[in-house]
């Protein structure tokens, strides 16, 4: 794709980002001399002919919204062109993060300055609202931080144009739901107030390293948009009730656009807003009774031997898939020596047993759980690594180079988590396919099978579910039928995830029902 020319004149370079509808290039106008960045949207190469139609007209809508404001903190739509049946837009190039990979990098932004960023971004805000334009999708992935200072709003590819019919279908949910105002979430018109409330959430994600209503699901999310209040705002310091008053549950009880670019101003200035202080209701606090201490049960790191890779075996797999694939050749027949990550389906599965620390697969005694519940017994794993899950107790922590385990007995049955920052495919769903062609290769898999791989959605985010069954041999950690799961999707941040379990195929149907578990706790 580098050096291709587009339209005559626009010569990509290097790829600068990648959301969950594209990827954005680095590229040179070769009519003005000018560096530019060109957004391609993959997702239209992977989506019938009626969607694309969809997909264009979205494109086509991001782009007439652009131009409709005129503002020093709006990124500037130069083109739309259409090449190999997709849309492209060619915008300014900003030359600096987004304020999520800021926050990645940093762990959280200093109040003072996220309120500078704030300020800038509501202005953006107000220009579009003037124009007639809501964005619908603020979050800290579509505010750029330019390297000279500028704060600039990009991505108006779901916006609403004042006087444009709707293009999304009958009941379809367009933004990140974490950053949908409750009124979006449900089913009311949104108006100028719904961008606001996404910008508290994204000021709130900014000063304390996490969004506020993020859950285990997009249901659960939901919920906790309409329902639940944003966590406690431990770094924020002035900019504390600014936040308190965007996210006010009403919309018609949160400021307007002028009282909270006065707020924002004071606290960027790290004076407290009295103004916006008074937007927040009073809270009453009610202690709660003692809770007895918990028993608590030592994870300690336990290193399997895992089979050795001869080198003649290895692969040069893409980078997520390095952390969790390996091939081994042993005397003349196949061996799957680190297995695969995990994949989940969206459905209404539910999870009714656990994996005992023995390592069957019982389900039966305390470990019974409630349909649809994460088992009580179960403890918390917060890993080094930065994510975080729920598994029965007596799993036990296992690293081997780059690929993090958990295992009740040594790798008979373990979950594998595989992270990769730097994602090289347009989806998980292409990514998984590929891989599927690598295990069919030969040596490959003994006996592969797949039950299922496709597309889907996790955590609100593009994601592919993988399931298949194969037979281990002798001189794997077991032998014999094995059946494995994997969910790989990737985050707000760009950063892909997968999330593998491998278990004998005697014990599936439970192990099924602890991945979903697994899912329902998964905190990256």
């Amino acid at each position: 794709m580098q050096g291709l020319l587009l339209a005559g004149r626009y010569r990509l370079g290097d790829s600068i980002g990648r959301g969950g509808m594209g990827r954005v290039w680095r590229a040179h106008d070769e009519v003005l001399h000018r560096a530019v960045a060109v957004k391609e949207l993959t997702a239209a190469q992977y989506v019938q002919e009626a969607d694309r139609a969809v997909l264009l007209a979205r494109t086509q809508t991001e782009a007439r919204a652009a131009a409709r404001i005129n503002h020093p903190a709006v990124v500037t739509v130069h083109d739309v062109l259409e090449h190999d049946d997709r849309p492209w837009i060619v915008m300014e190039l900003v030359d600096g993060p987004s304020l999520a990979d800021a926050v990645k990098e940093s762990g959280r932004i200093l109040p003072r300055e996220a309120a500078r960023i704030g300020l800038w971004t509501l202005r953006a805000l107000r220009a579009a609202h003037a124009a007639g334009v809501l964005h619908r999708d603020v979050k800290p992935g579509n505010v750029l931080l330019a390297r000279d200072g500028r704060v600039l709003l990009t991505d108006f590819g779901i916006a609403q144009v004042e006087g444009d019919s709707t293009i999304t279908r009958t009941g379809e949910i367009v933004g990140s739901v974490d950053y949908l105002a409750p009124e979006r979430v449900s089913g009311a018109a949104p108006g100028p107030a719904s961008d606001l409330w996404a910008l508290g959430a994204t000021l709130f994600t900014a000063v304390e390293g996490k969004s506020p209503f993020r859950r285990t699901s997009p249901i659960s999310t939901m919920q906790a948009v309409v329902e639940d209040e944003p966590g406690e705002l431990l770094h924020a310091d002035a900019l504390a009730p600014v936040i308190q008053a965007l996210l006010r549950k009403d919309p018609a009880a949160r400021p307007s656009a002028d009282e909270a670019e006065a707020m924002l101003a004071e606290a960027a200035e790290g004076r407290r807003s009295s103004a916006a202080q008074a937007y927040v209701p009073t809270q009453v606090h009610v202690a709660a009774p003692p809770t007895p201490p918990e028993k608590s049960t030592a994870i300690g790191v336990h290193h399997a031997a895992m089979p050795a890779v001869p080198a003649a075996g290895r692969r040069k797999w893409p980078r997520v898939v390095a952390v969790a694939l390996a091939a081994a050749l042993v005397g003349g027949g196949g061996m799957f020596a680190a297995n695969h990550y995990l994949s989940h389906r969206t459905s209404s599965n539910t999870n009714s047993g656990e994996d005992k620390a023995g390592g069957t697969s019982s389900g039966s005694g305390s470990d019974q759980h409630k349909a649809g519940s994460i088992p009580d017994n179960w403890v918390r794993q917060n890993d080094v690594e930065g994510f975080s899950l729920m598994l029965p107790k007596g799993w036990k922590r296992q690293a081997d180079g780059s690929q993090i385990d958990y295992t009740p007995d040594g790798g008979a049955h373990f979950v594998r988590i595989a992270v990769d920052k730097s994602p090289e495919w347009p989806d998980s769903y292409h990514h998984q396919l590929d891989l599927e062609r690598q295990v069919t290769k030969p040596p490959g898999l003994p006996d592969y099978q797949q039950v299922n791989l496709q597309p889907n959605t996790f955590r609100d985010r593009s994601g592919s579910l993988w399931e298949f069954t194969w037979t281990a041999g002798n001189k794997d950690t077991t032998s014999g039928p094995r059946h494995a799961i994997e969910q790989t999707y990737v985050e707000n941040d760009g950063t892909e995830y997968a999330i593998y379990l491998s278990v004998p195929s005697a014990d599936w149907d439970e192990a099924r029902q602890q991945f979903d578990a697994i899912l329902r706790s998964w905190e990256p």
